[in-house]
């Protein structure tokens, strides 16, 4: 039991934590109050008071990443050896920490560069952060929209005025909203460095894949304005064509699609019709690129609606996989019952460098670097032990890796042991061991 003068003594003792800066101190002492019996307004600044302290972290954490990684950037022309030397130098430390984390090399590398940004040329924002004044959030955004300024050489005066009204509009916005205020003060201060950043920024330009719930995903595009205005209009024209063209049907209910939804299926159509006129002139790893869908015998013989698995995404249910499949060409794998790791991949024609190659990428789909994920048709089928000191090809001794993770192997210093059912050790330059595990046939990595 919890007296009401102890309950008070914590919530003024939350309060005080709040008023304070961050620090360890004011970590463990809300480390030691009870939260259950605080009352709801004393839980929501206990929330507040533990929101500083990990951002206290967060500036600790990024000075162990400076302290791994280094301050700077290599500099390309300080390598003697050759460009190649430069890049793995570049990539051993954003590999370790990723692998450590367990997060995707491009995460950690924006951890990197995030944690330099704030170190080399924005230490007010870097001290508000460790006092617990703004959030992880707020530093992160002031230095993503400072970054271009700070490279282009925007003086140092001009980026601490920036830095200072970005900190004031912190403390009443959002770091959406504090992202919107840097971006209009440089423009303001710097309308040449604006200019340039605009046409950095379309250097970016990019499409990224995320699957949702629910079998759906979602595709961002990241495109100059006119562009994106031009594919939006090729879409609502096809939409607006097929708009008395089409219906669907379900029981006696009948409904037009919304302007939404055949926005989004003109886009698909667009994708499916463009990958089908490339499948005789692009073809990485010797075959057409395809969307692979894995489903148990059963389920295709719609004798059973188990969950199938679209590759690249996840899992879908047996109607749809059976509806995507019914053109498509049929491949026969064999998996082990219990572990569902591929044991055998069928072939009616006997090609082995091609049906090894075929096995390889359906055994392990990405690349077998810890947290990557870059597709296996689009990586390399790498030796673990090489073939001039005797390594075999064969299913046990090859594995699929992205180019970069493969001259990280090569070149790098990073070693790997591997199985025949696809997992693999890994380690470290220093020595840290990593193990990837066998991939089930049926489950999305």
């Amino acid at each position: 039991m919890y007296s009401r003068a102890k309950i008070l003594l914590d919530e003024e003792s939350i309060r005080e934590i709040l008023k304070d800066s961050a620090s360890m101190g004011s970590l463990n002492k809300l480390h030691q109050i009870n939260i259950e019996p605080l009352s709801k307004s004393a839980k929501i600044d206990y929330l507040a008071a533990l929101q500083k302290q990990m951002s206290f972290l967060q500036e600790w954490s990024n000075r162990v990443i400076i302290a791994l990684a280094g301050d700077e950037e290599i500099d390309p022309f300080s390598v003697a050896d050759s460009e190649e030397s430069y890049r793995i130098i570049q990539d051993q430390d954003r590999e370790e920490i990723a692998a450590a984390l367990r997060i995707a090399p491009a995460t950690a590398q924006l951890k990197i560069d995030a944690a330099r940004l704030l170190s080399n040329h924005l230490p007010l924002t870097t001290q508000a952060l460790a006092a617990g004044e703004i959030s992880a959030a707020h530093a992160t955004v002031i230095a993503r929209e400072t970054e271009r300024a700070i490279r282009s050489g925007l003086s140092t005066d001009s980026i601490q005025r920036v830095e200072e009204r970005a900190l004031a509009h912190a403390e009443l916005h959002t770091p959406g909203q504090v992202a919107n205020k840097v971006k209009s003060l440089i423009a303001k201060i710097s309308p040449e460095d604006f200019q340039e950043s605009v046409e950095e920024a379309m250097q970016e330009r990019k499409v990224d894949f995320y699957p949702e719930r629910e079998g759906m995903a979602t595709v961002i595009a990241l495109l100059p304005a006119a562009q994106a205005l031009s594919l939006k209009n090729a879409l609502d024209a096809l939409a607006q064509i097929s708009l008395e063209q089409e219906e669907i049907v379900i029981g006696r209910e009948k409904f037009q699609r919304s302007m939404d939804q055949r926005r989004a299926d003109a886009l698909g159509e667009i994708a499916s019709k463009a990958l089908n006129d490339l499948s005789e002139f692009y073809k990485p790893q010797r075959r057409p690129v395809t969307v692979n869908i894995t489903m148990d015998l059963p389920t295709a013989l719609g004798m059973a609606d188990n969950p199938a698995l679209l590759q690249g995404y996840g899992s879908i249910p047996g109607s749809v996989a059976r509806a995507l499949a019914a053109d498509g060409k049929w491949r026969r794998f064999i998996s082990d019952p219990i572990s569902g790791t591929l044991l055998d991949f069928g072939r009616e024609i006997y090609e082995p460098p091609q049906a090894l190659r075929d096995f390889l990428i359906a055994r392990d789909r990405t690349c077998r670097f810890p947290g990557c994920r870059r597709a296996g048709y689009l990586s390399d089928l790498d030796h673990s032990q090489s073939w001039e000191s005797g390594g075999t090809t064969s299913a046990e001794n090859l594995g699929l890796l992205c180019r970069r993770h493969h001259r990280l192997k090569t070149h790098g210093g990073w070693q790997v042991v591997s199985s025949a059912d696809g997992s693999c050790l890994w380690k470290s330059p220093e020595g840290k061991s990593y193990e990837i595990g066998p991939r089930p046939i049926d489950e999305i990595v």
